[in-house]
């Protein structure tokens, strides 16, 4: 009797040892496509602050405007070319309409709100995985919070603190704004990024 369950402990450790040993290969993979994913996507927003800050120090906090509008985009786009990683921003509260969040990144997006809640900072709150795409394929997908800072409250504060001008040229850019009443730390929204597998 007592062979027999050792015979069955031995086969059952070989078997879980087979399927650690075998899993081993995805798994370095997904640490290599998680520190990939970090990399890319935190290249970006702090090059958007810099353009921000240039730009405020330039010609004003109406200017900025422009920025975010033109520029921030742009510079998805390119970093997306350059490192084969499809890049946006999404917001539970957005500005530009095509920063509404998937099933996904809504997920991620309520569940750092209530981290946040909960005493996590913001700055540290990332969601990652492979996730099952609508054609059958498998994607890698990473989204790291974008928390408020002092720059982002000329255009994402209190509605009645934002100036007359920079309102004026939200409203024509973004006609269905809803980026507005965010204090410092608040997580504003999300860089989110994508790879097809």
């Amino acid at each position: 009797m007592t062979s027999n369950i050792s015979k069955v402990g031995r086969v059952a450790c070989a078997a879980v040892g087979a399927a650690l040993w075998l899993s081993l290969p995805a798994l370095a993979q997904d640490d290599a496509l998680l520190t990939d994913a970090r990399k890319v996507a935190g290249a970006v927003p702090p090059k958007l602050l810099d353009m921000l800050n240039a730009q405020i120090a330039q010609g004003g906090p109406a200017s900025a405007v422009a920025v975010c509008n033109e520029k921030a985009p742009q510079m998805a786009k390119s970093a997306s070319e350059q490192t084969g990683w499809a890049i946006r921003r999404v917001s539970l509260r957005n500005r530009n309409p095509k920063a509404v969040p998937d099933a996904w990144e809504l997920a991620a997006l309520k569940d750092f709100d209530q981290r946040t809640a909960a005493g996590e900072k913001p700055a540290t709150l990332e969601k990652f995985g492979v996730v099952d795409t609508a054609n059958g394929g498998k994607e890698y997908r990473y989204m790291k919070a974008l928390p408020t800072q002092q720059v982002c409250l000329a255009c994402h504060g209190a509605a009645d603190a934002i100036a007359p001008e920079i309102a004026g040229r939200i409203h024509t850019l973004y006609p269905a704004d809803k980026a507005t009443g965010y204090s410092v730390g608040d997580i504003r929204g999300a860089i989110t990024i994508r790879k097809a597998l």
